[in-house]
């Protein structure tokens, strides 16, 4: 078994079977979010409590403005983030969710009609796929069909972030949006922590550094981005603690767009952009 396969399983086993709610988590990296937009708090009061129970997301990786777009989950869980979508992108849009943790795809295929009712809607928008996140082509998620890539603290789990992050620039059509929350850290993690099971299921032993995400996404053709939010991450487990160290932690929710032709480093003309407060959710 390769370092690569190894990594699977262990994330397999530790999501699938390990943690059974969110108070098993050793660490505050999966539940570090700095809170939800007032609108889907409103969503998530309908949400069934057996989906919030077993979340594990750092973050709050919705954008505004869903209404009909196709969007893809990454590492669905069992379907919070997606069920929040389902009702954002509405009866016109469609939410796919693809997890590898067969334990949680159950919970949140078992829910499905509860939502479509609670939401109102005529018939259910959401599907969820078994499969791996590096190989989306694998479950049938075609190039150019996707809106909207989301993802909550999972692409660190990955072995292979690169293949991941091609996989997403594939599926995207073009002006396409990719907005995830994920872990990384102020430096390069050391091996003896990036293979430790229990840190790269508590979402550290993947985290990757800053400059390298940036030049991976450079590579990838994708030369800018933007962080939307910052929140430290705690550490409340006294063992884990002293096996990291001095790394820094931190959630950060990115958005970045797929798009051909921008400047890779933030640059100013003199040009002027004004938004009129027409997106109900952002006013101001």
């Amino acid at each position: 078994m390769t370092r690569a396969q190894m990594v699977k399983q262990s994330v397999k086993e530790y999501y699938g079977q390990t943690l059974q709610s969110s108070q098993d988590l050793k660490t505050g990296a999966c539940c570090c979010s700095g809170g939800p937009a007032p609108l889907h708090k409103e969503i998530l009061a309908k949400i069934h409590p057996e989906v919030t129970s077993r979340y594990y997301g750092c973050g709050s990786p919705l954008p505004p403005a869903l209404a009909g777009c196709t969007l893809l989950d990454l590492g669905c869980g069992t379907g919070r983030d997606v069920y929040v979508a389902s009702s954002l992108v509405g009866e016109g849009g469609a939410v796919i969710g693809i997890d590898m943790t067969e334990e949680q795809l159950a919970v949140a295929r078992k829910h499905e009609a509860y939502h479509t009712r609670a939401f109102g809607h005529p018939s259910s928008n959401v599907r969820f796929l078994s499969g791996e996140i590096e190989d989306l082509a694998a479950s049938g998620i075609a190039t150019d069909s996707v809106d909207v890539v989301i993802s909550n603290c999972v692409i660190n789990l990955s072995p292979d972030k690169r293949r991941v992050f091609a996989e997403i620039l594939r599926v995207l059509k073009s002006g396409g949006e990719l907005y995830f929350s994920d872990i990384f850290a102020d430096r390069r993690v050391p091996e003896e922590i990036r293979y430790d099971p229990v840190l790269v299921g508590e979402c550290l032993g993947g985290a990757m550094y800053v400059e390298d995400f940036r030049r991976l996404l450079l590579d990838l053709g994708v030369a800018d981005y933007r962080v939307v939010q910052s929140v430290p991450v705690p550490i409340q487990d006294a063992r884990v603690a002293q096996r990291v160290g001095d790394i820094g932690f931190v959630s950060l929710t990115i958005r970045l767009f797929n798009l051909t032709g921008l400047e890779d480093r933030c640059e100013d003309y003199g040009q002027t952009a004004m938004y009129l407060g027409s997106i109900a959710e952002c006013a101001e």
